[in-house]
């Protein structure tokens, strides 16, 4: 019998895994098989997915066109585990992310391969930062969450996170994101205000990391004038930007850079989920060539060099990022997206949407009412989950690359369970 052709009884995991798994809980089912944007269990039923990896899953599930150069790859012989040694496979990414990305762009990067998922190149941002300018303190901001690690814990706001480092997560101070204070304030008058006062104790900042659109938060969108206005304090203070994009990046925005839209260029940047392409574990920190201070092995990581994830990840630069018809289609979907949640939200009162592109949020005043929603959906076939704080946002994370059909299927599904829980 096939390893697919398995049944599994679900005992297994609540018996032996651990009490920390989370996402398992809202969808209990056991999952076999998953095309596109489809998702299949082992009693053959089939789910449309909204989750997509939590992003890192933008072109679908086993996308033929990178399904097929990996199986080549794989096929023949090529290198799975190369540290950080150069191979053919890691030199075509480097080629294709230069030539299809950062060169059109402008953006005069350096590539660091700092480990395989999103905390690693967070890690390894904030290290450098400090490296460069000889600072200790990091600037983030509410609601944010840039990983589990420590030093990425330390610039996250979710206080139940937090809480489970164990220790004191210093040297991280945190300020208002945009629209903090529902306008009433304006959000920069007191970062400013204590990066001028000797009295406020705040040391001068090595950085300051932010994301453009913050997912887990709640999809908290940053106007693109206050991006600016970021950016420009960074470079009047001497302070490090740094965008973490591991969530909003490869496209999720529209453009593959979320900070595009708002013609800034951060000093530092974090990718990961996505940029494999394929859900392999793949991260990049990308900084100015004059940052480059790091010595040879001062920051590693055994697996770095994930030869298969740089097949994919250049498979899906080449044929995606070759010209502006998926940031085009991205654009078109969000506002599809958004058309349909804005009726929604004139039809049920308590409820709110916001988003970019096809990072979109329906926001309940009830918080409890979006977990209900959530599992109304899964009951019904749709796999979306819920962010923000309190988890009170329905979050979609689509696949960028669903079709039509199957988007409006699925915010068919959201209506109705909607309309179950608040109607």
């Amino acid at each position: 019998m096939q390893l697919l052709d398995q049944s599994i009884d679900d005992s297994v995991f609540t018996k032996h895994e651990s009490e920390v798994r989370s996402y398992c809980r809202s969808w209990p089912t056991v999952f076999t098989r998953a095309s596109g944007s489809h998702i299949t269990d082992q009693t053959g039923r089939q789910y449309l997915d909204f989750f997509a990896g939590a992003g890192s899953l933008n072109y679908g599930h086993n996308n033929p066109v990178m399904k097929s150069a990996l199986l080549d790859y794989i096929s023949d012989d090529g290198i799975t585990h190369g540290l950080d040694m150069a191979t053919v496979a890691k030199g075509a990414f480097i080629e294709a992310f230069h030539g299809k990305i950062l060169q059109p762009r402008g953006l005069d990067y350096k590539i660091q391969f700092p480990g395989p998922t999103g905390t690693n190149a967070v890690e390894a941002a904030l290290k450098l930062a400090r490296k460069v300018t000889g600072r200790e303190s990091i600037i983030s901001f509410t609601n944010a969450f840039h990983g589990m690690t420590l030093g990425s814990l330390s610039v996250t706001g979710n206080s139940m996170k937090r809480a489970g480092a164990g220790i004191p997560l210093v040297h991280a101070t945190p300020m208002p994101f945009d629209n903090y204070f529902g306008g009433v304030v304006e959000d920069f008058q007191w970062f400013e205000r204590v990066l001028d006062d000797s009295g406020s104790g705040l040391n001068r900042p090595a950085a300051v990391i932010v994301e453009t659109v913050q997912g887990e938060g709640g999809i908290n969108v940053a106007r693109a004038e206050w991006l600016q206005a970021l950016s420009e304090l960074c470079q009047r203070r001497d302070i490090l930007l740094i965008v973490d994009d591991v969530q909003m990046g490869c496209g999720r925005t529209g453009e593959f850079f979320s900070f595009e839209a708002a013609g800034i260029k951060p000093d530092i940047v974090t990718l990961s989920k996505s940029i494999s392409g394929y859900g392999l574990p793949l991260a990049l920190t990308l900084f100015r060539s004059d940052l480059d201070v790091w010595t040879p092995g001062e920051h590693n990581g055994t697996f770095r060099g994930n030869n298969p994830a740089f097949v994919t990840g250049a498979k899906t630069l080449e044929h995606y990022w070759s010209d502006d018809a998926l940031t085009r289609d991205v654009h078109a979907k969000g506002d599809r997206i958004h058309t349909r949640f804005n009726e929604l939200c004139d039809k049920f009162s308590g409820i709110s949407t916001r988003g970019r592109g096809m990072a979109q949020g329906l926001v309940f005043e009830e918080a409890a009412a979006a977990g209900k929603v959530s599992a109304s959906a899964f009951e019904a076939g749709l796999l979306v989950e819920t962010s923000g704080p309190s988890d009170e946002v329905v979050k979609l994370l689509p696949a960028l690359t669903i079709s039509n059909e199957d988007l409006d299927r699925g915010l068919d599904i959201i209506a109705d369970s909607v309309k179950e829980v608040i109607g």
